[in-house]
């Protein structure tokens, strides 16, 4: 009787004989985190919004218009018009483009030479980690602004510029983080059965080893994102990133810090200040979704 009754609640409840798959899991755990679906929403609108500034940009953001300057939020110009007459969602929406670009063309950098020294100190420690690591540790060491500043400064300021020098100075923390994940990984099962078959060390770093360490990469590359925004903002605010008349978030803001453009138009600094601090709280949103979604200790 009792075996009849299993058989029977099994039949009315197949979806219990099915495990659950990885990315089912994902999607649950990164769902069950509001603020980051939030997020996830928003930077996808902002994403879509730079890339299609082409198409939805009502003005061209270079065109200057003495006779519209500084205009306010209006049916004609939705955001109002900077001290020149350009039209200013125009410029956010390209600005945008530049911004994006130079935040993940430096993470995707900034990924590829931390993972690199981080899998080769952590795969093979003894003196290649002691040496690699002792060289990160001066990069540490050194104030990054003031680093930031130098550099821009030798080299003169231009997006393209900003995502080398941003790619050479944000790797450390990645690095690290690696390396802590080869040491956790290089003694487990599938890493000595690979040594055992005479696998190339290469092919153990990066076909076995890595694949199992992307979680936490994925979630530091996220927040890394948001750091370099700042930091770009920051930048081009001193007058030492983008240069105009090409738009960023940060340099509108540098420019908006005229006195007549405070006095008269208040509203102009309020629109990239709120994009950037939107932006890089959606990121961190966003990398703590994906945090707990890719914890395996996690419900």
């Amino acid at each position: 009787m009792s075996t009849n009754s299993a058989t029977d609640q099994l039949e009315l409840n197949p979806q219990q004989q099915k495990p659950e798959t990885l990315t089912r899991i994902f999607f649950r755990k990164f769902f069950k985190n509001k603020l980051a679906v939030i997020g996830a929403i928003i930077l996808i609108i902002i994403i879509l919004l730079s890339v299609l500034a082409p198409l939805i940009a009502p003005y061209d953001h270079e065109a200057v218009n003495m006779k519209a300057k500084l205009k306010p939020p209006s049916d004609e110009y939705w955001l109002g018009t900077d001290r020149f007459g350009r039209d200013i969602f125009s410029r956010l929406l390209f600005g945008g483009r530049i911004s994006l670009l130079v935040a993940f063309g430096s993470v995707a950098g900034a990924l590829i030479i931390g993972t690199s020294i981080g899998a080769l100190a952590g795969y093979y420690g003894g003196l290649i980690d002691a040496i690699l690591m002792r060289f990160v540790d001066i990069v540490i060491s050194i104030p990054s602004l003031f680093l930031l500043i130098t550099i821009v400064t030798i080299f003169q300021p231009g997006w393209d510029k900003l995502i080398i020098i941003f790619a050479l100075t944000s790797w450390t923390s990645t690095a690290r983080l690696v390396r802590g994940e080869f040491l956790s990984l290089r003694s487990r099962e599938f890493v000595l059965a690979s040594r055992t078959i005479g696998t190339r060390a290469s092919k153990i770093i990066f076909s076995h080893i890595l694949p199992n360490a992307m979680g936490p990469i994925i979630v530091a590359a996220t927040l890394l994102v948001g750091g370099v925004i700042l930091s770009e903002a920051a930048l081009s605010y001193l007058g030492l990133g983008v240069q105009p008349p090409t738009p960023s978030w940060g340099n509108m803001l540098q420019d908006a810090q005229n006195y007549t453009v405070l006095l008269k138009a208040p509203w102009y600094p309020a629109f990239p200040g709120l994009l950037i601090l939107l932006t890089v709280l959606c990121f961190n949103f966003v990398g703590d979704g994906l945090r707990d979604a890719l914890d395996p200790k996690g419900d």
